[in-house]
């Protein structure tokens, strides 16, 4: 009886590419790659076959930017996109991965005696952030964070209870300094009426309870602006 041949199998057209692609990331990571060429690159792990260029660039078109892109909920980016609900989790995870990332690498002893220090901390603590969020740092007396607490999400109305929050975390957290920091998911990073009145009122409020507001840092995607550094209301470092 004559021995059945084997079909051999057929060999993903793409694979050459997508060695090449990785080579290129191993030695330079994302330096070089067009926006495009970063969704493409992640999309491998999710389509084995395909050819994810033009998905990419489907992607890209619709919604402008990496960072739209990621930040969009995962039952937007479904509907938009027609995608898998693993393709959205996938994008969306990005930022949250990466904010988890910023947190553990900061976490361990971190002292924050400087505005340069402070300021990056804050940076990377509002990665992946869309909504407007506020923080209140908790500092021992060599300045090193104790905890980061997460005291209100949205814009604040009552600076009383706001201020209370806040007293209520230091005074939990036994911290002996704190600073203030929240995010401005518009872009803007000019301190607004608003946060100019409320941080002269907290500085007010936790000096009866006698723990100093070293600085009040608002972060507007990779960049922030220091209450310290411009001499306003704040004991500084």
């Amino acid at each position: 009886m004559a021995e059945k041949k084997r079909t051999p199998k057929k060999e993903n057209p793409h694979t050459k590419h997508r060695t090449r692609t990785r080579n290129r990331y191993r030695r330079g990571g994302l330096e070089g790659f067009a926006d495009h060429e970063v969704i493409e690159f992640l999309l491998y792990y999710v389509y084995v076959q395909r050819d994810t260029n033009e998905i990419a660039h489907n992607m890209l078109n619709k919604f402008g930017s990496l960072h739209n892109l990621f930040e969009t909920d995962v039952e937007e980016l479904m509907s938009t996109l027609n995608c898998t609900e693993n393709i959205a989790v996938l994008l969306n995870l990005i930022p949250a991965l990466a904010n988890r990332y910023f947190r553990s690498k900061w976490s361990a002893g971190l002292i924050l005696d400087d505005v340069e220090i402070a300021g990056q901390f804050a940076i990377d603590l509002f990665v992946g952030k869309t909504m407007e969020l506020f923080y209140v740092l908790c500092l021992d007396k060599r300045h090193r964070l104790i905890h980061a607490a997460l005291i209100s999400e949205g814009t604040v109305d009552e600076v009383a209870v706001y201020s209370r929050k806040i007293a209520h975390e230091a005074l939990k957290h036994k911290a002996n300094y704190v600073i203030l920091t929240h995010n401005h998911p518009s872009g803007t990073l000019r301190p607004s009426r608003g946060d100019l009145e409320s941080t002269k009122h907290i500085v007010e409020g936790m000096k009866f309870i006698d723990i100093d507001v070293l600085d009040h840092i608002i972060v507007a995607g990779d960049t922030y602006y220091s209450f310290d550094a411009r001499g306003q209301y704040v004991r500084g470092y």
